[in-house]
Formats: structure tokens, sequence, C-alpha cells
């Protein structure tokens, strides 16, 4: 993209935020002609999917816009997120993240040679980050830090005392990695207030917060990784994706909670417009009609709610415009065998029981010998890895 002034600047870091606290932090900078420093984290738990298209391009416009971005790989935190990834594991999904994010960013059409990837254990034990865990706790009662991690920290009626400290170590990584604000979900936001107020006890300056709206899934409701019909992952072949988005929930008529029309406002339309044209095409040629051609969200749901757009209209173009950034992130991953191996050490397939064969008796002594087990779906190759095929089935 050409040179930005301030005020394009400005308008770029601020598009399609759901809220955006102390914003006079980055407008200042920015007005000097200096670039933020902003950070997202990610714990490294499963397996990153289509949810992470949303934060995903929103990095992409702060990259365009000048800031530098801190991706935080927090290890630490999705081990003490009620034990959601296995410590042995952590290492190995560390680089799988790494991998599939910088893909992300580069299909959306950005370059990533301002992003910097901090990995949370490289810091978060050092004595002088401990030493503030425990002034923080003596600071913060049990109700404030329940409160701040209420929406991104599995809570039960036991649950363990890490639970409480998460909030904790991510208010101290503003500090840590030395940025001049957060980027996250609207499901933070508890916690970016508490960083407004707690930091500051500390004698830390305040950072300004930015918030993506939470989309809906593929059936509608919060976007879930547990769930396999909402989510479509970033490695899932091309049939995959038509077959997801097929039976994707998308009421006639009916724009609000539409997950569809919730990827054409945060993902497509605005990586159109980082690759030089900001559109999004559905074709009519079965209809005999020419394409219809939007560059505003709100003239796009206008026409779905006249029913100009139909479902059957959109579901393809969805579809195209999907393909369009997962291809490029899969062909990374075909060409590069490092990943393809970390894929296996880090979300290893389960295993599946042999089943037991009965001995059939037989009229001379080893007559009936047991044949090598081969483990079911073994990947073909000497090496075990498998490659992705980015050509639909055909039916």
């Amino acid at each position: 993209m050409a040179a930005l002034t301030a005020q394009e600047r400005l308008a770029l870091i601020k598009e399609n935020l759901a809220e955006f606290l102390n914003p006079e932090i980055i407008e200042q900078i920015v007005n000097e002609g200096r670039n933020p420093r902003i950070y997202w984290g990610t714990a490294t738990t499963g397996r990153p999917h289509c949810g992470y298209l949303v934060p995903g391009v929103k990095i992409a416009q702060l990259l365009a816009a000048g800031c530098d971005m801190v991706i935080l790989l927090a290890d630490i935190h999705g081990f003490l997120d009620n034990l959601k990834a296995p410590i042995e594991l952590v290492e190995h999904r560390v680089k799988y993240y790494r991998f599939a994010i910088t893909a992300l960013l580069q299909a959306c059409g950005v370059s990533t040679d301002k992003v910097e990837f901090v990995l949370g254990s490289s810091y978060q034990k050092s004595p002088d980050y401990i030493m503030d865990i425990y002034k923080l706790s003596s600071l913060t009662s049990e109700h404030d830090a329940k409160k701040a991690g209420a929406e991104v920290v599995k809570q039960s009626a036991n649950s363990p005392l890490s639970g409480l400290l998460y909030p904790i170590l991510q208010v101290l990584d503003e500090q840590y990695l030395n940025v001049d604000a957060q980027f996250g979900g609207l499901d933070q936001r508890k916690l970016f207030t508490a960083a407004k107020e707690w930091l500051p006890k500390l004698g830390y300056r305040q950072r300004a917060h930015l918030m993506n709206d939470m989309i809906p899934g593929l059936q509608g409701g919060k976007m879930s990784s547990s769930d396999e019909n909402s989510k479509i992952d970033l490695l899932d072949a091309p049939d995959v994706v038509t077959k997801k988005i097929k039976k994707a929930e998308a009421a006639p008529k009916v724009a609000e909670g539409n997950g569809l029309l919730a990827y054409v406002e945060h993902v497509f339309l605005p990586v159109a417009e980082l690759k030089g044209k900001r559109e999004f095409v559905v074709t009519r040629e079965r209809d005999g009609l020419e394409p219809l051609v939007y560059s505003t969200i709100e003239q796009l749901r206008s026409d779905y709610e006249n029913d100009v757009l139909t479902p059957q209209l959109l579901k393809p173009a969805v579809t195209k415009a999907l393909h369009d950034i997962l291809i490029p992130i899969q062909e990374a991953y075909n060409a590069s065998k490092e990943w393809q191996e970390i894929t296996l050490l880090a979300y290893p397939p389960p295993e599946k029981k042999q089943k037991k064969v009965k001995k059939i008796g037989t009229r001379y002594a080893g007559g009936a010998q047991d044949k090598a087990a081969v483990p079911d779906g073994a990947p073909d190759g000497a090496d075990g890895v498998a490659k992705l095929s980015l050509e639909s089935e055909k039916s």
C-alpha cells in the first residue's frame, strides 16, 4: 500500500473495532509520526481455525497502518487455563502456531517483517515478573480476578487456583512486552478494564485496548472450536470447506446473527482492500445475470434483507473468497516439511484400539501366526508425513 496519512492510518486502525479504550494513546503516537507497538496474545492450545481470520485480518490492517505487532504465543497461559494444553505438547504447538499465523497474515496480503513473535515463558519466569505477580496478587481480590477472567478462563464450582493467575499474567504482559496497546476480542473487555485499573497500582502506565467483535459461527451463535460444524480448520481440504459452508445456517432475509455475512464484513472486504481493491463479488451466471459487486457491508446487508442476495447466491461466493485465503496457507504447509512434522507432534492423531483377533486352532503347531499389526490410517510414505490435497474431490 502507498504511504498513508495520519488520518488514513488511524481510520485503518479503527476499522471494524467493536470498542476502543483510551484511543488518545494511539492517536498521539500516530499524529507524532511514530509507530504504535501493539500486542495480541493467543494461548497455544487447540489448532487454529478460521475464527482466527478475524483477529488475523485486524492484525494485517494494523501492520498496513504501520504498527509494530507483537504476537505473544502464550504457552504458560495455555497451561494455566484448566490444563488445556498438556505441558509436553506446548513446545510443539508453539511452533505450529507460529507457522499458521505467519501463513495466515501473508495470505491476507501483508508482509510479516514487522511481526515479532514472543514466547510467554521467555520472560514470564524472570525474577522481576514473578515479583510483580506476587505484588499484584496481594492487591487483587479473588472476586476481581474471577471477574476479569470470566469470559476467557474456564470456571467451575471448584476451579484451580491457576485460573485466578491467568488475568494477572495477561495484565502484566502489557508492561513486560513494552507495548502501547493490547488487541483482543470483545470477550476480553473485563480483563482489559482490569488492566487499566491494576497496572497503575504497580506504578505502570495505562495502555490502550482495541477489541474486535465476536462473530457468529457457521451454525449461528458463538463460534466454538469444539463444534466441528461451527468451525473450519485452516488446513481443511477445499471439498470439506465447501460442504461446511453449504450446511451453514443462513436464514433468507435475516442478516442479524448470520455468520457468513460476518465473514464478509470482518474478513473478505478488508482482505480485498489490503490486496488493492475492496470488493466482494457474487456471481449469478446460472441465472444469466450480471454479478453483484459489493464494496460496503451496508450495501450487502440491504440486498440480503431484501432478498436480492439469497443464501443460494451468498454461499458459493463465501466459499470462493475463503478458498482464496486458505489455499495459500495450505500451499505454505505443503511446501514446509518442518510444519508437517510439527503438526504430527503438536496434534498427534488419537491412537486407535487394536481389535483382538481370535486365534483359531489348526491341525499343526504354529499354523496360525499373527501378522504384524499395522495401525489403522497410517499415512503412506516412509517419512509418515501426509500432505494436503488442494483439489476438491470429484463427485
